[in-house]
């Protein structure tokens, strides 16, 4: 469980650097993992990104300000890090749906949201089914579209993207190609770089590249293959927090930090519940806490 430790001690860097420079890069580097990666496993565990969490935390040390001190709203919006009166207004209002001078007055009413702890609970829940694969290096083959490190942004993107191939003549071109395992149409992450990241709709194979599409090689690794049946995108969600929270802490495994694979049982039909399968890359956890960031 060293991994929910190191998490913890990036959510003790953030709450107290509310009031000052905040890095999404020290964050990650304690958590000893990349900003992508960091943000990704916070939105899964916390079940909001990081973000979110962040505008709120400040919002509500913003409000406990602004009722018990004469502190103008001004100087509260640049202490919090905001810069313009207009954007520091909107962040307020979102979380407490009143002005930032509302606020001042007695008897108003605002929205605390309380810092964020890390533990492991027993909660006896449901069975994860899955199983340990050994497999060598895969290629990836097609259509791709440019992601960027704001996790909220990501989430909005990606859903057009599979619909717009689904309902066009690229889906069933990728769906030819397929050849190696995983069957099946694919889902894939790949973050090598702020510049340099990408969400893959593709299969796996080793035919040439077709125009217009690309390739991708995930090296060889140890995989947890988890098992879902019932609807794609809300049981494929739960099936990453899952791993965080219940799977990975007690299996003696650490993330390897490689692409996630969705795979979706969609090449001869178009369902949107069934058989899919989550594999996510894992290696023997280490018997030394020393920080291992994987990129």
């Amino acid at each position: 469980m060293e991994w929910l430790k190191k998490l913890s001690a990036a959510i003790d860097y953030i709450e107290n650097n509310l009031d000052s420079d905040l890095s999404y890069e020290e964050a990650a580097q304690i958590a000893c993992c990349s900003v992508f990666y960091f943000q990704r496993i916070f939105s899964y565990v916390a079940g909001i990104s990081l973000s979110e969490y962040i505008r709120r935390r400040r919002m509500t040390q913003a409000a406990f300000e602004l009722q018990r001190t004469d502190a103008k709203v001004i100087d509260v919006a640049l202490k919090y890090g905001y810069t313009s009166p207009t954007s520091f207004n909107r962040a307020f209002q979102s979380v407490h749906n009143i002005s930032p001078a509302a606020a001042k007055n007695m008897g108003s009413t605002l929205n605390a949201y309380p810092a964020i702890h890390f533990s492991v609970q027993v909660t006896g829940g449901n069975a994860m089914p899955y199983h340990i694969a050994e497999k060598q290096s895969m290629r990836i083959v097609g259509v791709r579209i440019p992601l960027s490190t704001d996790m909220e942004e990501n989430q909005k993107n990606i859903p057009p993207f599979w619909q717009s191939v689904l309902s066009s003549n690229l889906f069933s071109e990728i769906c030819s190609l397929s050849n190696q395992s995983p069957q099946g149409i694919l889902g894939v992450s790949v973050y090598e770089s702020p510049k340099s990241f990408f969400y893959y709709i593709g299969v796996a194979t080793d035919v040439p590249v077709p125009n217009g599409m690309f390739a991708f090689e995930i090296p060889a690794a140890t995989w947890a293959v988890f098992e879902n049946n019932g609807y794609f995108k809300e049981n494929v969600q739960s099936i990453f927090r899952r791993f965080y929270t219940e799977w990975l802490p007690f299996s003696g495994y650490e993330y390897a930090g490689l692409p996630d694979i969705e795979v979706y049982p969609v090449c001869k039909e178009t369902p949107v519940s069934g058989h899919s399968e989550v594999w996510i890359a894992i290696r023997k956890e280490k018997e030394n806490n020393s920080c291992t960031t994987y990129d």
